[in-house]
């Protein structure tokens, strides 16, 4: 999905629209302790410290060509080169819009081994909680969280933390300086950025052979 500036103006402040949610086969552990700031803050990724290939996407929660990517060809990705090591895949937030900034900081919130099966859900579900019409999407993220296992004093606390709110936002433009991010998703791999969402054969070809 293109970013323009005024997708980036309206991060300034707001929420929006949603629906109920499935799981999609994933397993979720009920979340634990309530995550410091340093933890919200925190690398989010998956895979080994010692795989040959690094890989960020950037992505944002409400974009529908990243949740495509996410039902189709991350699930390839994940068994063909996640799991054996030879890819590690690391999470950047690049949302679009309030909804996305929101849900990204519920995501956050989570303990870490719980931030990929949940953003993996999010995905599947958007259309429920994100588009959905007569529904608050605030609402319906809180009941994707619950499912999750979090309580409503840690996911109010997560939706009004305005230092994680300046974080993300000053990671994304950080970030938009230095790769260039101009639509998501977007793939910085060992260094090289590409865009777009892919087959994950077309995806495959971008990979150094490990």
């Amino acid at each position: 999905m293109m970013l323009s500036r005024r997708s980036m103006l309206m991060l300034a402040a707001g929420v929006g629209a949603a629906a109920l949610p499935t799981w999609h086969g994933w397993l979720v552990p009920a979340a634990s302790a309530q995550t410091t700031n340093n933890e919200t803050e925190s690398e989010r990724s998956t895979g080994s410290g010692n795989a040959k290939v690094t890989i960020m996407e950037f992505f944002s929660l409400t974009c529908t060509h990243c949740a495509s990517f996410s039902r189709e060809t991350m699930p390839e990705v994940e068994k063909n080169l996640i799991q054996p090591g030879k890819v590690r895949f690391i999470y950047r937030d690049f949302p679009l819009d309030q909804v996305a900034l929101t849900a990204a900081m519920v995501a956050r919130y989570l303990p870490p081994p719980q931030y990929y099966p949940f953003i993996s859900a999010l995905f599947a579900n958007q259309d429920r909680w994100a588009f959905a019409r007569g529904v608050n999407s605030t609402d319906e993220l809180w009941k994707m969280a619950a499912l999750a296992g979090m309580g409503r004093e840690t996911f109010d606390k997560a939706i009004g933390d305005s230092a994680l709110r300046t974080w993300i936002l000053q990671q994304q433009q950080a970030d938009q300086d230095r790769w260039k991010i101009d639509s998501t998703p977007s793939f910085v791999i060992n260094g090289q950025k590409y865009s777009g969402e892919m087959s994950y054969d077309a995806f495959r070809k971008l990979i150094p052979e490990t």
